[in-house]
């Protein structure tokens, strides 16, 4: 690999160096006083200048000019360097591989994608997974790789379990392998909790949602009290395999009626109304979450989604509102299309290596 373990970040080893470093994120270009530095994170001034001065010497915050006053003198201010590390995300889809390259402030400066036959075997896949990974890196600093690919899954061990439509990756220790391949930190986790995790750190997300990816596969990203819940073996977003209909057509899973069956069963009609019925379907497992958890809002994504985006929202929606009318009334739950559409999983997976350089997230 011609990409080296990210820059120095000896600066980052502490809690306090997270919240400011988040800080000058979510500032920008404006940048920030040390000033608002300190009074946003409760600091005296002379830690954050401490702080600071670490995280200029390690080239990852600079002075960005200076901004008036209301008293004294006018106050430097400090952004952020973005382009002083990137990070990798990296979605293992069953037909293709998806790439992005983002600096600190998950703004994407490189993507690829290329076919990918997750069926073609452990060798294969981890070949292919590598050489996009170089050829999008170049020479950049790279903290680590993110990656995404479909459940279940031990995210503790970055170990597959039996990926649905494909068991033969079961046991599998992605995370590790794939480290040594790239020779690089790599963090691994299903797709629709990466999804889930890039939409709350950016702020899309009321405090508790739940977003459902409609693609090769449908599966949910669950977020609760604004953490990303993974359930106590990581299993947890299982969505797609909620049996609806008991005699319904078998799934991949092995059971039958799986709601992921029967949507995808509605869209391969590649009709209005195959994809009216997926939506009333999807609506239906989207209802039977909200009563269930109580959640705040549903978001959607995924590339069917993406391609019939109104279809499926209006479709969601209107099984939702009328769930909720029916058990009592209450406050209406918003339906809407998560931003990233077809990219979530992928850029969801570059943040789960920038989000504890950040303070705002770990993987556990």
């Amino acid at each position: 690999m011609a990409a080296t373990v990210g820059a120095n970040l000896s600066a980052l080893r502490g809690h306090n160096a997270a919240l400011v470093l988040d800080l000058l994120r979510t500032a920008g270009e404006p940048g920030i006083s040390r000033l608002e530095l300190a009074e946003r994170t409760g600091l005296t001034p002379q830690a954050v200048s401490k702080i600071t001065g670490r995280l200029r010497e390690d080239g990852l915050a600079v002075e960005a000019g200076r901004r008036a006053s209301t008293g004294g003198k006018p106050r430097t201010v400090l952004r952020l360097v973005a382009g002083a590390a990137h990070a990798v995300g990296l979605h293992l889809d069953r037909d293709e591989l998806h790439t992005v390259l983002t600096d600190l402030s998950g703004a994407v400066v490189a993507a690829r994608r290329a076919p990918l036959d997750l069926g073609a075997g452990a060798d294969a896949v981890l070949a292919a997974a590598a050489c996009e990974v170089d050829q999008l890196v170049g020479g950049e600093q790279v903290l680590g790789v993110g990656v995404a690919v479909p459940g279940p899954l031990d995210h503790a061990d970055g170990v597959l379990h039996r990926v649905t439509g494909f068991p033969q990756w079961d046991g599998f220790p992605l995370r590790d392998a794939l480290a040594e391949r790239l020779g690089l930190p790599v963090v691994v986790d299903k797709d629709t909790n990466a999804a889930a995790l890039g939409l709350a750190l950016e702020g899309e997300g009321e405090p508790s949602f739940a977003y459902l990816h409609l693609g090769t596969g449908l599966g949910a990203g669950l977020v609760l009290d604004g953490a990303l819940y993974r359930g106590a073996r990581t299993g947890a977003g299982e969505f797609g395999h909620q049996v609806i209909q008991l005699d319904g057509p078998r799934c991949d899973c092995g059971n039958r009626g799986c709601i992921e069956a029967i949507c995808l069963a509605a869209v391969a009609s590649g009709t209005d109304r195959g994809l009216d019925e997926a939506a009333r379907v999807l609506g239906e497992g989207a209802a039977n979450l909200v009563s269930l958890l109580d959640i705040d809002a549903v978001l959607l994504g995924g590339r069917t989604v993406a391609a019939h985006e109104e279809r499926f929202v209006r479709g969601v929606e209107r099984v939702v509102v009328a769930r909720v009318r029916r058990e009592g009334g209450g406050p209406a739950i918003p339906v809407r299309a998560a931003p990233g559409g077809d990219t979530q999983a992928v850029l969801g997976a570059a943040h789960m290596i920038l989000a504890p350089l950040f303070g705002r997230a770990a993987p556990s």
